[in-house]
């Protein structure tokens, strides 16, 4: 069997599950910063997240409602267009770094970390200024 026009790891799961699946790893790794997987989980998820980074990096209308209807996830899209894409407009791509950790206990899978490759701050960085009055 040829192997043309095939893209992508199947993971064990039909069309719907995968997709699922790397929605809710690329949601937490916005929550979380990073996350710890499997090896080829991790290296499905990075050309995914990648995508949805350049959009939010572009912020316009259209581009948030296509990083929303791809997380699915309001509040997780709102967090990367307003909080992080804004702190990663030097690097072009290259975003997210796939790190190999250990070997899994139960069935020695290869593990693997993936993270930012920048340092990013939480949170609204512009907070009001508290006056004093004497």
């Amino acid at each position: 069997m040829h192997r043309h026009g095939y893209k992508g790891r199947k993971l064990h799961r039909d069309d719907g599950q995968r997709t699922a699946l790397l929605r809710g790893l690329a949601i937490s790794l916005i929550e979380h910063g990073s996350i710890e997987t499997t090896l080829p989980k991790a290296k499905e998820v990075v050309p995914f997240f990648e995508t949805l980074i350049t959009k939010a990096k572009k912020g316009d209308l259209h581009n948030r409602r296509q990083v929303i209807s791809e997380l699915d996830n309001i509040a997780a899209a709102n967090t990367l267009i307003d909080e992080l894409a804004p702190q990663l407009t030097v690097r072009n791509s290259g975003h997210v770094r796939v790190t190999r950790t250990r070997l899994r206990v139960g069935d020695n899978a290869q593990l693997a970390s993936v993270s930012f490759v920048d340092e990013l701050t939480r949170g609204r960085t512009a907070e009001p200024a508290v006056k004093e009055a004497k």
